[in-house]
């Protein structure tokens, strides 16, 4: 029986809602953070559906409660990530008068409508996950960009050892593509990518670990077939969604983020801090996590553009040398620069500012 993580709402002093059922990456970041951020004494507590009820959470019915401010302090800090988050806690400001500040974390890196840029203007705090989201706001910002868990993200003891545990040919150096399916997540470019690669690299597999869903399961069943078609089933293998991905990191010898567009983007990050040297296209905070030049922990490419995905595949797969490097180089970048606790950290300092404010 799984337990309840319920969290008394006198002893909440910060609020993370996540208003949708569907799992995204607003949903991934709140499951990673709230654990550690409560281990680090920050008081949060979620709020909605389509978490694991063993996240520590307060229930919808506690939000009457919010007239009343936490043990030992003023008011609330209410973390908002999505439109309708924002929403409902300028209801519960300004016209229910409860005693709460209000944050708001932006991922987008496009204009703002003017609902949006509305409902951000009457943000107590902005936070921005990276540069470029900063340089679409209209609002003072604080960048803070996301970190990862790197004791749950770190590279295999025995690279051979763990491609055998997944049932992977420990004699074949991988590469990998990891996410949801679909044409925005640019899974059909890496697809193409490995179809022209792989039949002049014997030594080298591909691995493409995601979910497609709804409208995205066809475009899926054609890169499977495309596959089919060029005899490479056996080499470019489909593994589906897998809650212990981090396991999948660890047998993947070069990984490739072949997105379109992106808010922000983990999994680059996920494969450094496995050690795993990364080709990303210029899209979401990408070019903000990978070093490239001196100290290179991977390359980046324009978005969309097949031939550069090739081009750039090919020199990592192709140099040892080169590829070892980089595998040491993205290790050390993942844990010197983007620890989860660093995240925390730089969240508390905002929600202190605003717990604190006269």
């Amino acid at each position: 029986m799984v337990e309840k993580a319920e969290v008394d709402i006198r002893d909440a002093e910060i609020i993370a809602p996540n208003f949708k059922k569907r799992l995204s990456g607003v949903t991934s970041t709140i499951i990673q953070l709230v654990p550690v951020q409560r281990a680090r004494g920050q008081k949060v507590a979620a709020l909605g559906p389509g978490l694991p009820e063993t996240l520590p959470h307060i229930r919808f019915r506690d939000l009457f409660a919010l007239w009343s401010p936490p043990r030992g302090r003023r008011r609330r800090v209410w973390h908002a990530r999505r439109n309708l988050e924002m929403l409902p806690a300028i209801l519960m400001r300004d016209v229910l008068r409860m005693p709460i500040k209000i944050a708001f974390t932006s991922a987008s890196q496009r204009r703002h409508t003017g609902w949006t840029k509305w409902l951000i203007s009457k943000m107590d705090a902005v936070i921005a996950t990276s540069g470029k989201t900063s340089a679409y706001l209209t609002v003072p910002n604080t960048v803070i960009l996301h970190g990862i868990d790197t004791a749950r993200f770190c590279p295999a003891e025995n690279k051979t050892e763990a491609k055998a545990a997944l049932g992977l040919d420990p004699h074949q150096k991988y590469a990998g593509c990891f996410g949801r399916v679909r044409h925005q997540k640019g899974t059909d470019l890496f697809v193409d990518t490995m179809i022209r690669l792989l039949p002049d690299r014997p030594g080298w597999s591909a691995i493409v670990a995601g979910r497609a869903t709804g409208p995205h399961v066809e475009f899926e069943n054609g890169l499977k077939a495309k596959v089919e078609a060029a005899g490479l089933a056996d080499r470019i293998i489909f593994v589906g969604e897998h809650t212990n991905i981090q396991d999948w990191y660890k047998p993947v010898d070069l990984f490739v983020a072949p997105q379109r567009w992106e808010g922000f983007g983990l999994t680059p990050l996920e494969a450094m801090a496995t050690g795993v040297p990364v080709v990303a296209t210029d899209v979401g905070a990408f070019s903000e996590l990978l070093v490239t030049g001196e100290n290179e922990t991977g390359i980046i490419i324009k978005p969309d553009t097949l031939d550069d995905m090739v081009f750039a595949s090919a020199a990592l797969m192709d140099d040892d040398t080169r590829r070892d490097a980089a595998s040491r180089n993205a290790l050390r970048h993942a844990q010197s620069n983007f620890s989860i606790l660093n995240e925390v950290e730089a969240l508390g300092k905002v929600y202190e500012d605003l717990l604190s404010r006269p």
